[in-house]
């Protein structure tokens, strides 16, 4: 039996990045086979469906065929695997950093909205919904900001991943909202996060 997972995959994914910052954090980057997996829009992949029926990535096979999917399950799969501590054993540390994960992809479900959105004719797009999502992604960057110090402070984990993908999908996609303006103490803690030899490794890409 091979040792190999199998990864559904994307480029553009937030999801799969997380995924992969992961694995590559916890040293088993190289026990995953990529396949190149297009999903979203109006047409469903059948052949990915045969094992994640919810037709998204990422989804993962492992080395004894089972199926994973979720970002969170996967990179907890992922981070046992290797004997990482992306995901504190208990307590407040690890209370608060599924709160962060939850707020960094929180953030990734908006930004995803919004573009899915942005792709819409124009004639069919919601100015509400719109807004409504905007309105909340600019909540979410003051609220991280007041909570700066504290990212600095802990020990890297999966709360950190989610964040820092999660801004990073805004410079990907919403650049032109420049989210750093005002706010230097979380503009700071994301240099450092983008430095990180796992997120260099996995940076967003079109195609």
């Amino acid at each position: 039996m091979t040792d190999k997972m199998v990864l559904h995959w994307s480029p553009r994914s937030p999801y799969v990045r997380k995924v992969l910052v992961v694995a590559h954090e916890v040293g088993v980057a190289d026990r995953l086979a990529h396949v190149r997996t297009i999903v979203g829009g109006t047409v469903p992949h059948l052949e990915l469906m045969t094992e994640n029926p919810l037709g998204k990535i990422p989804t993962l096979r492992t080395p004894d065929r089972g199926i994973l999917y979720d970002s969170l399950v996967i990179a907890e799969y992922l981070n046992d695997l290797g004997g990482g501590r992306l995901f504190p054993a208990g307590g407040a540390a690890h209370m608060t950093a599924l709160r962060w994960q939850a707020l960094g992809s929180g953030m990734l479900d908006i930004s995803l909205l919004r573009l899915g959105e942005r792709l819409r004719p124009a004639d069919k797009q919601s100015a509400p919904h719109q807004a409504l999502w905007e309105g909340k992604i600019r909540a979410c960057i003051p609220a991280l900001e007041a909570e700066a110090d504290a990212l600095v402070a802990a020990p890297f984990n999966i709360g950190h991943v989610a964040i820092g993908v999660a801004l990073c999908y805004l410079d990907f996609r919403y650049a032109v909202e420049a989210w750093r303006d005002g706010h230097p103490k979380l503009a700071a803690w994301h240099l450092g996060f983008c430095a990180r030899p796992s997120v260099v490794a996995t940076e967003f890409a079109e195609g």
